[in-house]
């Protein structure tokens, strides 16, 4: 027997035992723990946000992932955002005719609800799980957010997230066109133009806070049943009729107080309307919008036809007119703030409720625009940053 014979038949030792065990075994026993043993790496802070890359259509605001965590500054409070609101001046900001929206890249957006998540330094008026109401500049159309706190209200008890989204801009906008240079007094009378808009069903709303007061209300004629419920006593189909005639017809010598978020000639047209020691309150420039993108048509047209007055004339009309932006009260809070405390007040007693036209997520945000643009909404069209989930919708 050789060598090589013997040593092939000597007893086999404890390590050549182990080599022969079957293949399969081996290459079990070689593999990597399971990954879910394995550490893993922490995910890297982001969240949504609706981001205005250029003027535009409605493609022009997309949904963006943004990365890092947002922190509170001193005096400030981080909010997780539940719902936001959108209103015509970010439909005008998106084509460029709106002058206090930062230029994109940026976030639209001037109002939100939500709650409070983090607090800044020197933060004692608010607490982690306040529910918030939210105004700002630009910049809510966030998952989360950051804002001063003089920025955010205390939401009352019962509200909706969506109401709650649906309160501060257009309500406060109505009530101090309304009380602060209006000076609506009982058996008085109001034209409200866009009755069934945001702002326009908050006006009638809040009309209705004073005795006998007479509105005239327009919009299309599918939504009159709306805004005769929502409290306007004579409907006015602007596609149709000339509300000015309308109006002669039921009160010939004009109204008290006009609210004109149109521009052009119809900024002439109430201040013809009005009764001697009228008002007439513009607001906005609504005849700008005729579609997605800027018209330089309709630019041009509500420029040559702008209303223009001068002192003397004024005097001898014995009319007033006066001009109010809320985008410009920015650094006025504690003044917004004290008639949001008051519009919140009249909710809390059933005076009035803001009306929710639509629920829109982040990610049909082009959609939710153009049910503005299109003036298919009656009431506030809001938008959130996830779906509504299914179960809850069977639900409600």
């Amino acid at each position: 027997m050789s060598g090589e014979e013997a040593a092939a038949q000597q007893p086999k030792t404890e390590e050549q035992k182990q080599d022969t065990k079957p293949e399969e075994d081996k290459q079990n026993e070689q593999q990597p723990p399971p990954a879910q043993e394995a550490e893993k790496p922490q995910d890297e802070a982001s969240y949504k946000s609706l981001v205005l890359s250029g003027y535009g259509g409605y493609d022009k605001v997309k949904l963006q992932v943004k990365k890092g965590e947002l922190v509170p500054k001193a005096g400030e409070v981080l909010v997780r955002v539940k719902a936001c609101g959108l209103n015509f001046a970010d439909l005008m900001g998106r084509q460029g005719l709106y002058d206090r929206l930062p230029s994109p890249p940026v976030t639209p957006g001037m109002e939100c609800s939500g709650v409070v998540e983090g607090l800044g330094e020197g933060v004692t008026d608010r607490k982690l799980g306040d529910k918030v109401i939210v105004m700002n500049r630009a910049g809510m159309w966030q998952e989360v957010v950051t804002v001063l706190t003089s920025h955010t209200f205390l939401m009352p008890e019962g509200m909706t997230f969506e109401e709650a989204a649906a309160i501060s801009v257009n309500y406060i906008t109505a009530y101090m066109m309304i009380f602060d240079f209006g000076n609506l007094r009982p058996n008085q009378s109001i034209l409200i133009h866009m009755a069934a808009g945001g702002v326009g069903i908050a006006a009638t709303q809040l009309c209705q806070t004073v005795k006998d007061v007479t509105i005239f209300g327009t919009s299309s004629a599918s939504k009159h049943d709306a805004i005769k419920e929502n409290g306007v006593t004579h409907t006015i189909d602007y596609r149709t009729m000339d509300y000015v005639d309308e109006i002669r017809k039921l009160s010939p010598k004009g109204v008290d107080i006009v609210l004109d978020p149109l521009g052009g000639s119809d900024t002439c047209k109430a201040f013809n309307l009005l009764k001697p020691m009228g008002k007439l309150i513009t607001y906005g420039a609504a005849n700008l919008l005729t579609g997605q993108k800027k018209n330089l048509m309709a630019v041009a047209k509500t420029w040559w036809n702008q209303f223009s007055i001068n002192a003397m004339q004024l005097l001898q009309s014995n009319k007033a007119v006066c001009g109010y932006h809320l985008g410009y009260l920015d650094e006025e809070m504690e003044l917004v703030g004290g008639v949001l405390s008051k519009i919140l007040d009249l909710y809390k007693q059933g005076k009035i409720k803001p009306r929710v036209d639509s629920v829109w997520p982040f990610q049909q945000v082009g959609d939710a625009m153009r049910q503005m643009q299109e003036r298919k909404n009656i009431g506030k069209v809001i938008l959130v940053p996830e779906a509504e989930k299914e179960e809850k919708k069977e639900e409600n």
